[in-house]
């Protein structure tokens, strides 16, 4: 099996999964607050089942994504969440979702080796591109889950995330404006099934360990890392954690511990 085919294949369950908790939902159902801020359930599966069909767009006909990257620069602060919103009103918003996750599916296991896709940030290749895929469809089914007030067991699918997360450390200082540190950080997670995943020189100085569902939950910013059960070695990565954002788009604000949330209630 290739890297790509195991890769949309994780994604491909992955959104599978998600779709086992919204398929039984009612109108009020898809109503429902999520923690990301003003966005319901229903806004939730419409930002997915949009940027599936552009990322679609962009591995089957590049002149046309140029477009969309056209009018996204156009309103860069509006154009992704609007596009969301107008897909998450449509009344076949299932059926939509589902169709572009299939059509993605297919459309990036026929690109040709070598190519890039242009995307909203820096272009990819397709086997990055399903990586992406994953962490979003995990990070919104997530948010998914907590509404719901549901608990997902956790897969190694979540590796794709972790590795997005160890991969995009100096994004986050990037996107602040700030300078990275000048030396990597040690990051040792446990995976659902016990394996061990790395990243970094053994020998560094700074380090982040603990289970990788901790880890992607930091680095997609659905728990605040006061939170989380990660222990943090060093001043570098003490800093790091509370910016960690592996996901393109402006800085991200994070999640309020969850004792203060209750207390703001």
């Amino acid at each position: 099996m290739t890297v790509l085919r195991a890769l949309v294949d994780d994604m491909t369950a992955e959104g599978a999964a998600l779709d086992d908790l919204v398929a039984g939902l009612d109108d009020t159902g898809w109503q429902t607050p999520t923690p990301a801020e003003g966005w319901t359930i229903a806004d939730q599966i419409g930002h997915l089942a949009w940027t599936d069909h552009v990322a679609t767009v962009s591995a089957t006909d590049p002149d046309r994504f140029a477009v969309v990257l056209a009018e996204g620069a156009a309103d860069p602060a509006n154009f992704i969440d609007d596009a969301a919103r107008e897909m998450a009103a449509h009344p076949d918003l299932l059926d939509r979702w589902r169709r572009t996750r299939s059509e993605l599916a297919e459309a990036l296991l026929a690109v040709p080796d070598g190519t890039k896709l242009a995307w909203f940030g820096p272009s990819m290749s397709p086997a990055s591109m399903a990586t992406a895929r994953i962490m979003e469809m995990w990070a919104h089914g997530q948010d998914v889950a907590d509404a719901l007030g549901v608990t997902v067991e956790p897969t190694d699918r979540l590796k794709a995330v972790a590795h997005i997360g160890a991969r995009t450390r100096d994004f986050a200082y990037v996107l602040r404006g700030r300078t990275p540190p000048a030396t990597p950080f040690r990051i040792e997670l446990t995976a659902p099934s016990g394996e061990s995943w790395t990243w970094g020189p053994e020998d560094a100085t700074d380090r982040v360990t603990g289970s990788a569902l901790d880890f992607c939950l930091l680095v997609t910013q659905r728990r605040a890392p006061e939170d989380l059960g990660l222990t943090v070695v060093g001043d570098d990565a003490a800093e790091w954690v509370r910016i960690a954002q592996c996901f393109a788009g402006a800085p991200g604000p994070g999640r309020a511990p969850r004792g203060e949330q209750a207390a703001t209630r």
